[in-house]
């Protein structure tokens, strides 16, 4: 007899059998990810530079896929971050360093500050850390003038998917703010700024200061603006779900309070299935490249928070988590309700 049990219905410990058999990662895979793609960009990025002698727009566009193997490069280290991409802690801790410098995210930091997103995801109580900044309605209303100005220019769409991103890649990420208590996250920045700054001066002195910066600049501009609307959407969505105190449950956040961004084939395969992110937060040790195994034999779980590429526009609208409505709403309708 069919299962007709809803993904939202089973427990946490269902879950937890039923994803356990998707963990065990493949080092012939991950080889071969690495190569597939670390490839291909290697390759874009050369074409790039020798394009800078036909035409700038030419090197223009060869950026746009470029910096979408750049985000795959980053899925890498995102894998690899949650010990998912090889079974050797060594291994997933080194080609995280090693896609850190080219990501411009120290691997240490990165790894600590997401790991407490994904063990607070959704608690109200405990909103800040690897998170896009979310206000409720009652707060916002009820702040002076000057912080709801600056939250409506934080949620502006240049601010958060232009500067935002150039921010947080080119200045944020040189030291870890809120974490220099610990000496592991500043050794991991500040060895992630040395092996960078050693990485540039050398393509500099091999193709020139000019030609590199107008053919990498672009390339990781390009790539931090699309991996912060990856994780915008995959939070930040009409369906989402915020909670405290006693009402707030991690199994529960995991699975309504992440979204399936239901991307065309070749931009899933670009992004790692990183869209699968419902099922990545209700298992993070599952590499990415079984997340779709999943939804095949689960299917019980492709409509659960999806979203597809057309209806994802319409998610940067949403700014305040609504008490009442227990959803996110724009700022219009907030105003709307007051």
């Amino acid at each position: 007899m069919k299962d007709e049990t809803t993904a939202a219905e089973r427990d946490p410990q269902t879950w937890a059998q039923m994803l356990a058999k998707y963990r065990e990662p493949s080092a012939l895979r991950g080889v071969v990810e690495i190569l597939i793609t670390a490839g291909p960009l290697i390759v874009l990025w050369v074409l790039e530079w020798l394009a800078l002698g036909i035409s700038y727009w030419l090197s223009l566009a060869i950026a746009v896929p470029a910096a979408l193997f750049l985000v795959r490069l980053f899925m890498i280290q995102h894998d690899c971050g949650h010990g998912s991409f090889f079974k050797n802690r060594l291994a997933n801790e080194w080609v995280g360093r090693v896609c850190g410098v080219l990501t411009l995210t120290p691997f240490g930091v990165w790894r600590r500050s997401h790991n407490m997103h994904h063990a607070t995801s959704g608690n109200l109580e405990r909103r800040g850390i690897g998170d896009i900044e979310t206000k409720t309605v009652g707060e916002y209303r009820t702040d002076p003038w000057w912080e709801r100005l600056r939250y409506r220019l934080y949620r502006h769409p240049v601010t958060l998917f232009v500067i935002g991103p150039a921010y947080v890649f080119l200045i944020a990420n040189r030291l870890p703010v809120g974490m220099m208590r610990h000496w592991q996250p500043w050794m991991s920045a500040m060895a992630n700024n040395a092996a960078i700054a050693a990485g540039i001066v050398f393509m500099m002195w091999l193709i020139g200061v000019g030609p590199f910066l107008m053919v990498h600049l672009p390339v990781i501009l390009l790539a931090s603006s699309i991996g912060v609307w990856l994780f915008y959407v995959q939070h930040q969505f009409d369906g989402t779900v915020w909670a405290e105190g006693e009402a707030w449950n991690l199994q529960h956040a995991a699975l309504k309070g992440s979204s399936h961004y239901d991307l065309p084939q070749p931009l899933r395969w670009l992004t790692a299935n990183i869209g699968v992110h419902h099922v990545h937060h209700l298992s993070s040790r599952i590499p990415y490249y079984r997340l779709q195994h999943v939804l095949a034999d689960h299917p019980e779980l492709k409509q659960v928070g999806r979203l597809t590429l057309w209806q994802s526009f319409a998610c940067v609208r949403l700014a305040l988590w609504c008490e009442t409505r227990r959803r996110m709403v724009t700022f219009r309708e907030a105003r709307a309700k007051a």
